[in-house]
């Protein structure tokens, strides 16, 4: 609870120097991004490598680390926003996080678990990401109201075992859940 507490303040502070979260949202803090992001922990097959693509404000990535969910890798292209990032490992004693910052396609080993907030469709996150993925890899992809619907158009070209899991923090939202996700044969539906 501690080191949740403190990566809540570290977040608040960056958030005025920075856009990392909305305005908006900060008064909600707790519910809207700290408890969203650790419901992803329940949909995790258990131990393996974490990847987070995109992880701006840490939301989920250094949420789920403090958690345990490690190791974890964040993957973060904006260098403000990776430094934020590094300062929150630091500052966490995360010792079994590490940050890369560049895009997802500069990450070189495999993940067992990729998780994405806010980053891009579903179709342009296994894209982005595929080649870090094992056919055992899950997905665990929050994506709002507009899940259902990007995972029905991402389904037209990716293959897999796919669900759709309510969201405990909003009753729109949904998380996207995946395995075995390949990209399909061109002709075959």
């Amino acid at each position: 609870y501690e080191r949740m507490t403190e990566f809540v303040k570290l977040l608040v502070t960056e958030n005025d120097k920075q856009n990392l979260v909305g305005a908006s949202t900060v008064a909600g803090i707790w519910e809207r991004h700290i408890l969203d992001s650790a419901q992803l922990l329940r949909l995790a097959p258990g131990e393996g490598r974490w990847l987070d693509i995109g992880s701006g404000a840490g939301i989920p990535g250094v949420v789920l680390a403090i958690l345990g969910a490690a190791p974890m890798t964040l993957v973060e292209p904006r260098r403000l926003r990776a430094e934020f990032l590094g300062l929150c490992i630091e500052q966490l004693a995360l010792n079994r996080t590490e940050l890369l910052c560049a895009k997802v396609d500069k990450f070189s080993g495999k993940a067992d678990i990729i998780t994405a907030r806010a980053v891009a469709s579903v179709d342009r996150i296994f894209a982005m990401a595929a080649h870090v993925a094992t056919p055992r890899t899950r997905w665990i992809l929050p994506k709002g109201r507009s899940g259902a619907k990007e995972l029905a158009e991402a389904q037209t070209t990716w293959q897999g075992s796919f669900r759709i899991e309510p969201s405990v923090t909003a009753g729109d939202a949904v998380i996207v859940v995946g395995s075995g996700v390949s990209r399909r044969q061109k002709g075959r539906t």
